[in-house]
């Protein structure tokens, strides 16, 4: 990657950590959560449809992007935190889908980490253990469960993204977004009731609509637009490294907004995971040329 693509990467981790508690706050105004989403991706779409290009990919590679990495981890996501996750502990177990991406990039792509990746893969990894362990306390399974969930659904969204290899990452996270908003509402309208649903619409207040906001503008344009493109131009075990600093930023949040105090091994395991992140980005030895060995 290029240093302009690693202060890129570096800022989509930084508005995607603060988006945590950013959700919670809206989640807090008793917005259903599946409603929230699709309320969330139809502003994504609409207008911006009617005003960017389709991207050059066929119109099945653009929905199965918007069902992963949209529809299912944020459905997944909304409705863990909505059942109890901690912000905090979510963008922490979402990134599980580091891990994800490169396994299944390297199944599906061929695109095989270099050792280096590995280790810094491996490191991170043990750096949200030792948050998760820092952390104490106890989550609902379902909780846990929904927000693993999501991360497996990111994780084959971003190796759809990168198969497709689009240009502009931003148009393909507007068009992908049009497969979210009638799916969730239909399906909240199941789960949660045409009355729960009203009464969502009805009470959606500044706290719900300022982390829309948020979500639509700074997570979705600003975010996926660049991360989306990000896959279109590096290989997947390059950029998806570079989400292990989510959580630091997440919890970062957290302390500073909902007085949710990190404790030691909280902070131990962030210095763990930036060591990780700056490892697994370290570019590879290039190997020296052969010199051939005049014969005799």
């Amino acid at each position: 990657m290029t240093r302009r693509d690693s202060l890129l990467a570096a800022l989509v981790a930084a508005l995607w950590g603060f988006n945590f508690v950013v959700i919670e706050w809206g989640l807090d105004d008793g917005v259903p959560p599946l409603l929230f989403v699709a309320i969330r991706f139809a502003l994504v779409a609409v207008p911006a449809v009617f005003l960017l290009p389709r991207p050059q990919a066929s119109w099945t590679a653009i929905a199965a992007l918007g069902t992963f990495m949209s529809l299912g981890q944020f459905a997944f996501l909304y409705v863990s935190l909505d059942v109890g996750m901690p912000p905090g502990l979510a963008s922490l177990v979402l990134q599980a889908q580091v891990v994800l991406t490169i396994v299944l990039a390297a199944l599906a792509l061929h695109e095989r980490p270099t050792a280096a990746q590995v280790r810094g893969v491996a490191l991170g990894c043990t750096g949200l253990v030792v948050v998760a362990l820092g952390r104490g306390g106890h989550v609902e399974l379902a909780a846990l469960l929904l927000c693993l969930c999501a991360a497996l659904s990111w994780a084959v969204g971003n190796v759809i993204a990168r198969a497709v290899a689009v240009p502009g990452g931003l148009g393909l996270t507007v068009w992908s977004a049009l497969v979210v908003p009638v799916p969730l509402l239909v399906l909240s309208l199941l789960v949660d009731g045409p009355d729960a649903v009203a009464d969502g619409l009805a009470t959606f207040g500044w706290p719900a609509a300022l982390s829309t906001l948020y979500t639509v503008v700074f997570a979705s344009f600003v975010g996926y637009g660049i991360f989306n493109s990000l896959l279109g131009r590096n290989p997947a075990a390059s950029v998806v490294p570079w989400i292990l600093l989510v959580p630091v930023v997440g919890i970062a949040s957290a302390w500073l907004v909902v007085d949710e105090v990190p404790s030691a091994g909280e902070l131990a395991g962030g210095v763990l995971l930036v060591v990780g992140v700056l490892i697994a980005l370290r570019p590879a030895k290039a190997k020296p040329p052969v010199v051939p060995t005049p014969s005799a």
